[in-house]
């Protein structure tokens, strides 16, 4: 079957915003009547950065460029897509991904360099734009609100700042490129009480 079958949701949003938990949430109960899988393409690197064997479809020298991109912070461009693209792969194919079913995009793509060369793998159907304020985000994150940064060490008053003006110059584009698409955009704003049910509630009131 040919990849571009795949049919993807993508949220965007800065860190903190609760794409994970949503994602999560998404992967148990589905959406629009389709089975969902939930790639968060971060985990999927941190996961991969603290195995003691590498993976078989990873090369040394990938390895050594996701050891850079999870010390520093710095996202992967346009010319280390295939490593993206292998780990992307390996996933659908692990989850044992259809044409039916709706890969949740979490962290992949970044920037317009990595959407376009997406489209030769999956198609977007859907964007789901998780807007909050940069209070909001910091809040959201120090009370846990998702409940998904228990287990990070990457979330100081620092770490976070930077990924907020690095999600404004790089991520937040993607919008205007997917609006050039014609593919919808699905405004939700984010307080730091709002769960992954309350942003599903809203989901399930669009139409696929």
């Amino acid at each position: 079957m040919s990849p571009t079958h795949y049919q993807a949701l993508l949220l965007v949003g800065p860190t903190g915003s609760g794409k994970t938990p949503l994602g999560h949430f998404l992967q148990k109960n589905g959406l629009w009547g389709k089975r969902c899988v939930h790639f968060d393409f971060g985990n999927q690197l941190r996961n991969i950065g603290n195995r003691v064997e590498k993976p078989p479809y990873l090369k040394k020298e990938e390895m050594a460029i996701i050891a850079h991109s999870l010390k520093t912070g710095v996202l992967l461009e346009d010319d280390q897509f295939p490593i993206a693209k292998k780990i992307l792969l390996s996933f659908i194919k692990n989850q044992n991904v259809t044409e039916k079913d709706l890969v949740v995009l979490n962290g992949l793509p970044r920037h317009r360099g990595q959407a376009k060369d997406l489209e030769s793998i999956i198609t977007i159907k859907r964007v789901v734009y998780l807007e909050c304020s940069p209070k909001v985000v910091w809040n959201r994150i120090r009370f846990n609100s998702g409940g998904d940064r228990s287990l990070r060490t990457d979330d100081s008053f620092e770490t976070v700042r930077k990924r907020w003006h690095q999600f404004n110059e790089r991520t937040l584009p993607l919008l205007d490129y997917y609006r050039t698409k014609n593919i919808r955009i699905v405004n939700i704003k984010v307080a730091v009480d709002t769960k992954p049910e309350n942003i599903h509630d809203q989901l399930l009131r669009q139409r696929l």
